[in-house]
């Protein structure tokens, strides 16, 4: 799995954005840390830019009448089987939230999601 670009949340089908859903709340979890080719970036940096991502993505799906669990819009919370941040601290967002999220990035997520049928 991979975090789609931040730019395409809002214009994912159904499937993908629950997917992504339950990629964030995978890593936030116990997945925080386990190495996959198309995620490893992400644990370059503090928890909190996950935590934002994720937020775009809850922000989404609640837009679509969705309702994901709000435990996960507390940042230190990471599932029922994870113990949660304790010292975590807000860092604030940033634009782009991940750094590696560049036009290149934009790009390869576009013809992934084409590969698979889906023209954004």
């Amino acid at each position: 799995m991979r975090l789609w670009h931040q730019e395409l949340i809002r214009k994912l089908p159904r499937a993908q954005l629950l997917g992504q859903h339950r990629e964030c709340c995978a890593l936030r979890g116990n997945g925080w840390g386990k190495k996959h080719s198309t995620v490893n970036y992400v644990f370059k940096y503090s928890p909190n830019k996950l935590f934002y991502y994720h937020k775009l993505v809850m922000e989404e799906m609640a837009r679509r009448n969705y309702k994901p669990d709000e435990k996960w819009l507390d940042m230190r919370y990471r599932g029922m089987k994870c113990e949660p941040y304790l010292q975590l601290q807000d860092e604030g967002i940033t634009n782009p939230i991940y750094p590696e999220h560049n036009h290149a990035y934009l790009l390869e997520c576009l013809e992934n999601l084409e590969r698979k049928g889906i023209i954004i």
